[in-house]
């Protein structure tokens, strides 16, 4: 029996230059699940690909079907001339994180979540001389400019839909950053979610990336969301010991694959 991809949308082009199109996975012409293909911004390089919504049948499960719908997928992107794709797994889904792992896939970042379910408590105290405010216009531009991909994400700058900036200065000395906004996850559910958070070199282990997570926190409950996302990477782990701390938990763990 074959397994093949058969279009089941039209092919969507967004003026960024991404692209999207959803697929029927077919054995013999049966449709047996469904998969959808896209493609990220990139400034400066290739797209990246992005491979999400693999589905099979419970009938049909078990016989290889996702694996020849993946590798089918890679290929389309392959076509678009994507040189890496990228998937994202549910934490709850171990079958799908041995098949990433089998087709060569490695983890690149974990998302995280934290859920408000208990009612608001008041403000934290920042630690000693820090404050947090709003970025300034120039403030702003600068940290855009300086990097490309985050100026992708921010095509209007600080006005872009649900953006928010901040930094964290101490005694005068600016000590880190935070950039909130919102993110579109793979199950189609758009959330609250903390593109950026970062502190200054020399004013780590003060305390001050807790305050700006709590200050974010903030932000989200004064605006009536009830969660907040965020990704870190695998190997930061005095990251991942902080958002443990604060009571986020693993929603989605990204990997990725280099086509050759």
């Amino acid at each position: 029996m074959t397994t093949t991809l058969r279009p089941s949308g039209p092919l969507q082009q967004a003026d960024d230059g991404t692209r999207s199109r959803s697929y029927e996975v077919c054995v013999n012409s049966r449709p047996v699940g469904t998969v959808r293909v896209g493609t990220l911004p990139a400034p400066g390089a290739r797209p990246l690909g992005t491979i999400s919504g693999l589905r099979v049948a419970e009938a049909d499960r078990g016989r290889g079907r996702g694996t020849v719908a993946a590798l089918a997928a890679e290929e389309v992107l392959r076509g678009w001339r994507c040189d890496r794709v990228r998937i994202a797994v549910p934490a709850d889904a171990p079958a799908a994180r041995r098949l990433a792992t089998a087709l060569g896939y490695t983890e690149s970042g974990h998302v995280l979540v934290k859920d408000f379910t208990a009612p608001a408590e008041p403000a934290p105290r920042l630690p000693a001389g820090l404050e947090i405010r709003p970025m300034t216009g120039a403030e702003a531009a600068a940290w855009i400019a300086a990097d490309p991909p985050r100026a992708a994400r921010l095509p209007e700058g600080p006005a872009t839909d649900g953006t928010r900036l901040h930094v964290a200065v101490r005694d005068g000395v600016r000590a880190g950053h935070l950039w909130t906004g919102w993110r579109d996850l793979p199950a189609g559910e758009r959330v609250p979610y903390v593109w950026e958070v970062a502190v200054a070199e020399g004013e780590r282990r003060k305390g001050h990336g807790r305050a700006l997570m709590r200050f974010a926190e903030q932000l989200v409950r004064a605006g009536g969301g009830d969660r907040l996302a965020l990704r870190v990477d695998p190997g930061n782990g005095p990251a991942r010991a902080l958002y443990a701390s604060l009571g986020y938990r693993p929603l989605l763990t990204d990997y990725e694959k280099v086509l050759y």
